[in-house]
């Protein structure tokens, strides 16, 4: 293809293809974090969403960060993204709205694997989720990505890590990646042997993707998360042509 013409006038550069909504929070996002573009093969453009604080959208589950949500991924669609996600499984709550209000493809939370998850295991089997806050995580958030209540979960959460709770929730400042690691990986293994029908697990958390890695190779389970689902979801924005020999 030769001949290219302007799509938007609004956008005056181009090459990111995944737009990211990012919490108005204050804490390290290290490495393999959503919150870090280095973590990513490909270019991606960020957006904080100014007014929607880890305490407005996990403990109050305030609706009236829909328009903020809607707002900020409008201004990421004109400035060229193919398809926006989120960078905390709790926006959720607004996936049905943002998406309706948007012309790209919509998947701001890591939750919506869960259907597909479940289609890959059998019967027996359950699907193990690691949230920041167990608390917060209500079945109104489950029922907004499309989970339906027959679908057998097991919930774990961080809130009680020393060091995840101080970095991540109450957003201390500093953040010890060594530490968070081993409390991780010690909720999925407690989790694990408490429920052994557990076939795969699932991290909610955007924080939580560095720790993947870890967690896999303690409970030899499969491991999905934010990335699992952003890399999917460009594959099919962004098809590349196979080259090879025959």
């Amino acid at each position: 293809m030769s001949l290219y013409r302007v799509k938007n006038r609004k956008q005056c550069w181009y090459g990111e293809s995944i737009g990211i909504l990012i919490l108005n929070a204050n804490y390290p996002c290290v490495p393999g974090n959503v919150g870090n573009a280095s973590s990513f093969p490909f270019p991606v453009r960020y957006k904080v969403v100014k007014e929607a604080s880890i305490e407005r959208l996990l403990a109050k589950r305030d609706k009236t960060l829909l328009k903020p949500f809607v707002d900020a991924a409008l201004e990421l669609q004109e400035e060229g993204v193919k398809g926006i996600t989120g960078a905390c499984g709790f926006m959720a709550l607004f996936q049905r709205e943002v998406a309706e209000a948007l012309d790209v493809p919509v998947f701001l939370s890591s939750l919506l694997q869960i259907p597909f998850i479940y289609r890959t295991l059998r019967r027996n089997q359950k699907i193990g989720i690691i949230t920041a806050d167990s608390a917060s995580l209500t079945a109104e958030h489950f029922k907004a990505v499309g989970v339906s209540p027959e679908i057998p979960l097991v919930i774990a959460g961080m809130e009680k890590q020393k060091e995840f709770s101080e970095a991540v929730l109450k957003e201390k400042g500093t953040l010890d990646s060594r530490l968070i690691e081993q409390e991780v990986v010690a909720v999925a293994k407690k989790m694990v042997k408490k429920s052994p029908e557990i076939g795969a697990l699932l991290l909610e958390c955007s924080d939580l993707p560095p720790y993947g890695p870890a967690i896999q190779q303690k409970t030899q389970l499969p491991v999905f998360d934010f990335f699992t689902m952003i890399h999917y979801v460009h594959t099919a924005l962004v098809k590349k042509e196979f080259l090879g020999f025959m």
